[in-house]
């Protein structure tokens, strides 16, 4: 879990992020089949390439027939904004987190129907073997992981935090805006009374006929609960002048790329915030990308750069910087310190209090402020 990986899959795409991509991306593989989807997702999630970066690079590659891949990755920036000005929507998903997993605890019948489906018992063609492929691989096609939340939800009737959480466990991308705010989008709560319906008939034809599915819930209730309003985007304040110490976080592990004019960073060090009970090869990845960055950032700031637990005592009295972290573990766990926010989540984060069409629409006008030439993606290569 490296830069130059991400670096490397990046190059590797390009050729496919047109036609292709837009094609294809909905069709599901077996996980020993070359997956239709860019598979980047566990380098953008710790910002080991930026969004800006891939972006770029499809406008350049690919002109206008990038569309389709250019707004996938507007959907995380769009996730993680809706989050951020909705931070009540993270703490609701982990207080029913506890409290599903206490129901689970009390109640023999939803604790052995929650075992079936974590281990793929259910007899559901499909869904059993998404579930073996998550817990043995860490990674489900998107299309698949919407199949086996409407499943879990709407034909199991299963708590669907508690299937949010299993995802946030096993997948090695496994983003809290993205994750919480996809299951709750399927389960009618972030487009309200729209549920995403798993229906047999699309699974197959996604599938190449390979599940063939029977008993599912193809007309289920929308889950219901009041609106939350949206919050300002909480502001950034001044970054202190001179030496700082620059400290790491998984949200963001691009130290070379961060806006730090008019500091020196005299020392690096990496905060290590996982997901709860987060599987053993997440939690490998997590170090093995903060390690990269670790060494990274110590040869651009030719500085010392290491983990750490001790914030004051790493620090040695000097100001904290950090890159913005939204909500998630690395905010919780961020000590009181200067944060930076980068002008690409300054661009679409306050575009992403509403639908997702208020974001998309603005795409050219973002991707002109950030230099990339939106003129391409109108025209260039299609016209």
């Amino acid at each position: 879990m490296t830069r130059e990986a991400a670096l490397s899959r990046l190059h590797t795409l390009m050729p496919r992020l047109g036609h292709d991509y837009a094609e294809g991306r909905n069709t599901t593989r077996s996980a020993l089949d070359e997956p239709t989807t860019s598979v980047l997702s566990p380098y953008l999630r710790r910002r080991l390439v930026t969004e800006h970066e891939v972006v770029e690079a499809a406008v350049a590659g690919q002109g206008g027939r990038a569309q389709k891949f250019i707004e996938e990755v507007f959907w995380r920036s769009y996730f993680k904004g809706h989050m951020e000005t909705r931070p009540a929507l993270w703490d609701d998903y982990r207080r029913l987190v506890v409290e599903g997993q206490g129901r689970v605890a009390e109640n023999a019948g939803l604790r052995r129907a929650v075992a079936e489906a974590e281990e793929g018992r259910t007899g559901i063609d499909g869904f059993d073997e998404w579930a073996h492929e998550l817990v043995a691989h860490n990674w489900l096609h998107n299309h698949a992981r919407m199949w086996f939340a409407s499943i879990w939800i709407f034909t199991l009737k299963l708590p669907w935090a508690l299937g949010a959480d299993f995802f946030m466990r096993h997948l090695v991308d496994g983003d809290p805006a993205s994750n919480t705010l996809s299951w709750r989008w399927v389960a009618g709560l972030h487009t309200k009374g729209k549920p995403y319906v798993a229906r047999a008939d699309n699974i197959r034809r996604y599938t190449d006929g390979r599940f063939d599915p029977r008993g599912l819930n193809e007309n289920p209730m929308p889950l219901d609960e009041a609106a939350v309003p949206p919050r300002p985007l909480p502001r950034v304040g001044a970054v202190p002048r001179g030496e700082v110490a620059l400290l790491l976080h998984l949200d963001d592990l691009n130290p070379e790329s961060l806006p730090l004019d008019g500091v020196t960073v005299v020392r690096v060090g990496g905060l290590l915030a996982h997901a709860d009970d987060a599987a053993e090869r997440v939690r490998e990845a997590d170090q093995a990308a903060m390690n990269d960055a670790l060494a990274r950032a110590a040869a651009h700031f030719n500085c010392p750069a290491q983990t750490v637990s001790d914030h004051a005592e790493w620090a040695d009295g000097r100001p904290v910087v950090a890159a913005w972290a939204p909500v998630g573990p690395s905010a919780a766990a961020l000590p009181a310190c200067a944060r930076v926010r980068r002008s690409w989540d300054e661009a679409t984060w306050p575009l992403s209090t509403k639908g997702f069409f208020q974001l998309r629409t603005a795409i050219p006008t973002v991707l002109d402020l950030e230099g990339v030439g939106a003129h391409r993606l109108r025209g260039g290569k299609d016209r």
